[in-house]
């Protein structure tokens, strides 16, 4: 049967984490995943995820400043200290709350320095997060929603993972950014499975419930677990009422399988 994670960046948002990890495992989501949980206590993570019974599977680095509108700092020249120092909260929190993946995320940044700084600090990520068994995410996000974003596509991405030459580094393929950018799903996630680490899902064009949209989930998850696919499916979609109406995607697509 497929499995799914709530994306706890998007769903209970109205929530404390903890609360929100528990309103997840309630509604019978597999598993959990967030975004920047940093300012709530350790402690208080695990005992959710104790009770829960439910597993994180990733996290974020931090944006840097979001008022000014950043998305990420490892591609963006002359901040690699912070990057790192981002790269390295996120590891020792991970580490903390048995959390598999961390996203590395990269920044509004262009060209060949940017590329050069990426890679040498996902590098550095991956060598630190290796230590704890973390596998470092990248994720490709579209051009409307993050104007400017240095990794906007698989192609890009897969390459920037090969100039790494790291073992731990895997791609994130969030349905909705590729959809967008990009489309040709099945193809996609047929070539591009042996470095897919996570699979996100989410209505398009208006990231809603996967249940709306051009895209046939349906279809996607049969797909995939064709492929051998057996992690559970991020749930990254922004509600169209609260999260308990729109749950009602989740027992249809499970019911499909």
């Amino acid at each position: 049967m497929t499995r799914f994670s709530a994306n706890l960046g998007f769903l209970w948002r109205e929530l404390s984490l903890p609360d929100a990890i528990r309103a997840a495992a309630r509604a019978k989501f597999d598993a959990v995943e967030c975004h920047w949980p940093y300012d709530t206590p350790l402690d208080e993570v695990n005992a959710a995820l104790q009770d829960s019974g439910l597993e994180m599977l990733g996290i974020n680095t931090v944006r840097g400043d979001v008022a000014a509108g950043e998305i990420g700092l490892s591609a963006v020249p002359g901040r690699e200290a912070e990057a790192r120092a981002a790269i390295d909260e996120a590891v020792a929190y991970a580490h903390s709350i048995n959390a598999r993946n961390i996203h590395v995320m990269a920044g509004i940044a262009q060209g060949a320095a940017a590329q050069d700084t990426f890679v040498a600090n996902v590098r550095y990520a991956a060598e630190q997060a290796a230590v704890h068994g973390i596998t470092i995410l990248i994720e490709p996000l579209n051009r409307y929603d993050a104007p400017g974003y240095f990794l906007q596509t698989s192609d890009q991405a897969m390459s920037l993972i090969e100039a790494t030459g790291a073992k731990n580094i895997k791609l994130m393929f969030d349905c909705y950014h590729v959809q967008i950018m990009e489309g040709d799903l099945t193809r996609r996630l047929r070539a591009l499975m042996p470095m897919i680490g996570h699979v996100q899902i989410a209505g398009v064009p208006d990231r809603c419930e996967p249940d709306q949209g051009e895209v046939n989930y349906r279809h996607i998850l049969l797909e995939l677990n064709a492929l051998g696919y057996d992690i559970p499916i991020g749930a990254e979609y922004r509600p169209a009422g609260t999260t308990e109406e729109g749950l009602g995607w989740m027992t249809s697509l499970r019911a499909d399988r």
